[in-house]
Formats: C-alpha cells, sequence, structure tokens
C-alpha cells in the first residue's frame, strides 16, 4: 500500500521540486466532489492527491485551513481551448481551471509546453493538428495544416498525428454558411470524415468534430463522432437531435461563450468584465479581447437552437461538456469558463448540473481518471470558494485559493502584475 501511494504521488507532481512538503486538511468545508455535494466535511489532502475525507479526518502535521462557509470543489476543466503559450495555461490557473482540452496546435509548441510543465500551469492535452480540407477552417492563420482529401490516406495522416503526440483527434466538418457570410469554405466530405474517425478509432483514439450547423452535427455523430466540439448557431434544433447523439453515446461541448460571441454580445460577458472577484485578475488585454465580437454578430444570427440543444442533450442523458473555445473572440483563458457556466444555467442545467460539465463529465470523456472528482487516490487539483456554487453558479468566482497537485497557487503575485499592467 505504501509502495502504491508514493508511485501516485510522484504522478501528481511534474517534477520532485513540485511536489507538496505539509499535508493540508480542510475543516468543516461543503464539497462538490464532482458529482454530489457534501454538506459539511474534512477533507486531507496529501503528497498531491485527496488522502481521506469523512467528518472524522484528521492529521496531527497538517496546515489546516477552515472551510466554514466555503465550498471546496475539484479543479475546474475547459474542454475546449486553444492554447498558444506557457502564460495561457498560467492564467487559466489563477481562475481556477486546472485542466484544458486543446483542439489546434502546433506539434512543436504541444511537445514544448509539456516538456516545460510547471505547478503554476494548468495541464492540458492536445489534438495537435486538426483534420481539414485544403483552404478549409483551420488553414486561415498562415499555419502549415496538413490538410488531407483522400480517404484512402486517413489511416497514415492519423498515424502521422499520433507519432506528433496528438491525444486525440479533431476534425472539421464545416462550410461556413452557417455564419451569415455569401461563401462557402472547402470542408471534409462525409466519406472522408467518417474514414478519419474509423482511423483513430482504430488507433484507440477518440474523434472529436467540429461543427458549425444542425446538419452538421446529425452527420458527425453519424458517422461515428466521439464527440461534438461545438453546438451550432440557428433558430431552431430538431427534437430528436438530443436522442441521436444519445443513441450514438457521444458527448457534446456547447461552447456557448462563443457561439453567443458570434450571434451578439451577451448580459453575463459583461458582467464577468466587472465582477469584482474576477476584473482585479484581467489584464487590458483580457478586457479588450472580452468586449470583441465576430463580424458575423451584425448579420442577425440566433443561439435559440443551442440553448434548445441543451434541453434536448439534457433529457436524453447525454454528457455535457463545458469548454470555451478561449481565446477566440469574446473569450479570455479561465474567466470565460465562469462565463460558461452560467450560459449553460441559463440554457436549462442546474448549477449542479453545470459542475458536473466543468469537472467529472469533461475528465471521463476525455478518459482522464484521476482528475474531476475529490476522491481518494485522485489528484488535489482543487479550487477553494466561498459560498455554495451548487446552488449559485455565480460563488465559482469568488476564489479563495487554487490548488495543483496540493500546492496553492500565488494569486497575489498574478493579481499585482495585471494591475502593474493597467
Amino acid at each position: 500500500m505504501k509502495a502504491l501511494l508514493l508511485s501516485l504521488a510522484l504522478l501528481a507532481c511534474a517534477r520532485p521540486a513540485d511536489c507538496q512538503k505539509t499535508p493540508i486538511l480542510f475543516q468543516h468545508v461543503r464539497v462538490f466532489d464532482g458529482l454530489k455535494t457534501i454538506s459539511v466535511t474534512n477533507v486531507l489532502i496529501q503528497d498531491g492527491r485527496i488522502r481521506d475525507l469523512g467528518f472524522d479526518v484528521a492529521e496531527p502535521s497538517a496546515q489546516v485551513v477552515d472551510g466554514t462557509g466555503l465550498t471546496l470543489l475539484p479543479g475546474l476543466i475547459d474542454s475546449h481551448v486553444h492554447v498558444h503559450s506557457a502564460e495561457a495555461l498560467e492564467q487559466s490557473m489563477i481562475f481556477g481551471v486546472t485542466s484544458e482540452f486543446d483542439m489546434m496546435m502546433q506539434p512543436r509548441l504541444m511537445a514544448a509546453l509539456k516538456n516545460a510543465e510547471k505547478s503554476n500551469m494548468a495541464d492540458f492535452w492536445s489534438a495537435g493538428w486538426l483534420a481539414t480540407a485544403p483552404g478549409g477552417h483551420g488553414t486561415e492563420y498562415g499555419l502549415e495544416v496538413p490538410t488531407i482529401t483522400d480517404a484512402k490516406k486517413a489511416q497514415a495522416w492519423v498515424d502521422a498525428r499520433i507519432a506528433e503526440g496528438s491525444d486525440y483527434i479533431k476534425l472539421v466538418y464545416d462550410d461556413a454558411t452557417e455564419y451569415g457570410g455569401r461563401r462557402s469554405r472547402p470542408t471534409l466530405s462525409k466519406q472522408l470524415m467518417k474514414a478519419i474517425i474509423d482511423a483513430a478509432h482504430q488507433r484507440g483514439k477518440l474523434a472529436v468534430v467540429h461543427i458549425g450547423s444542425e446538419w452538421q452535427a446529425q452527420g458527425a455523430i453519424n458517422a461515428g463522432a466521439d464527440g461534438l466540439a461545438h453546438l451550432f448557431v440557428g433558430s431552431t434544433c430538431d427534437r430528436n437531435f438530443g436522442a441521436l447523439v444519445a443513441a450514438h453515446h457521444a458527448f457534446v461541448i456547447p461552447t456557448l461563450t462563443v457561439l453567443h460571441s458570434i450571434c451578439g454580445p451577451t448580459a453575463s460577458r459583461h458582467q464577468l468584465i466587472s465582477d469584482l472577484n474576477l476584473e482585479p485578475f484581467l489584464t487590458p488585454g483580457n478586457i479588450a479581447r472580452l468586449r470583441e465580437t465576430f463580424p458575423s454578430s451584425s448579420a442577425g444570427l440566433s443561439c435559440a437552437g443551442a440553448a434548445r440543444a441543451i434541453k434536448e442533450l439534457k433529457a436524453a442523458g447525454v454528457p455535457i461538456l463545458a469548454g470555451t473555445d478561449a481565446p477566440n473572440p469574446g473569450t479570455t483563458y479561465g474567466a470565460s469558463l465562469h462565463e460558461e457556466l452560467v450560459l449553460l444555467v441559463e440554457a436549462g442545467l442546474t448549477p449542479i448540473e453545470a459542475l458536473v460539465a466543468a469537472t467529472s463529465a469533461s475528465a471521463q470523456a476525455f478518459h482522464v481518471q484521476d482528475r474531476g472528482r475529490i476522491a481518494p487516490g485522485l489528484r488535489a487539483d482543487l479550487v477553494l470558494v466561498k459560498g455554495n456554487p451548487d446552488e449559485d453558479i455565480l460563488a465559482t468566482r469568488n476564489i479563495m485559493a487554487v490548488y495543483k497537485a496540493g500546492i496553492a497557487i500565488d494569486r497575489a503575485a498574478y493579481r499585482a502584475a495585471a494591475k502593474a499592467r493597467r
């Protein structure tokens, strides 16, 4: 048993210097454990892992944290980001986002960031290059994206991504016709999409598909996609959409935050910028980005269909994952996940269901078994907040402390740095 605990501790931190030195005991704290709320209990974390929880748990050598009036959450997970730098991963941590799933990254950057991982950076997994057609979405940024046109080359394309370090495969099935533009964009054919999904599954990798319309979402699900990287713009949603996704055992990352940036600015974004618990940690660049919208937001597009889809997915029992698509216009790393939680609740999830979407549901969907829950043996990636976020989702913003593998992040230093840049 001691050997097992030691091996778990070594896995909990990137390197020995980053390992938790002193046990921490949270006393009389409310806990959202990733699935449900425990009214009052104690939680002991040691060597970067959750050692035990229960009203009678104690440890004489532990640093004691009085949890009266506070709630302990698993570290939040953003299931759709685009990580551009180490600073992006540091910023995410400040807002309680301790893990992220990246949906497009240059392999060299991916390798460099994984090798440079430190205790003040969010953990991340990445799709690496995405599968797209020549001139398709993903190629507009000036990067040398390895596009694909031939279904016979699907396995070789997938194998090349895995060799580069991709943790899963991301595909684009979106011709941009839903965004109010007059010109369509090249995209994968249905046949090619299915071939790439099948090739990913042949290697035991998940396949997640970027879509922009409901018909594209249906096509991706029917082709065998494990998940949708977005919901869609539009004013309607077929009443059978949730049942279709459920029948294929797929998950959905709605990214309501970025969809609303396409449809137009929301009140929740203004509240994000002015929130006294978040604003001190936002740089001028963050605030400017949050105020942006896509050019298509003036085209009278609707996000009502996505809101309807949330209700259909919930009713069908489809796993819904919280994701932001940061740093697209209208979003920023970390802070935008708190807006996503609000939008999910406004769309029909309960606060507890929204918290599940940002913790255990994401970890389970991407098969990352050591996080997303507060349970013995799992990583001590934790967020301590004031209030009851399982009742009032805005309480996730009132962060008292963030821990990665049992080590508290220096939020005060980050706040001072953000203030100095104003």
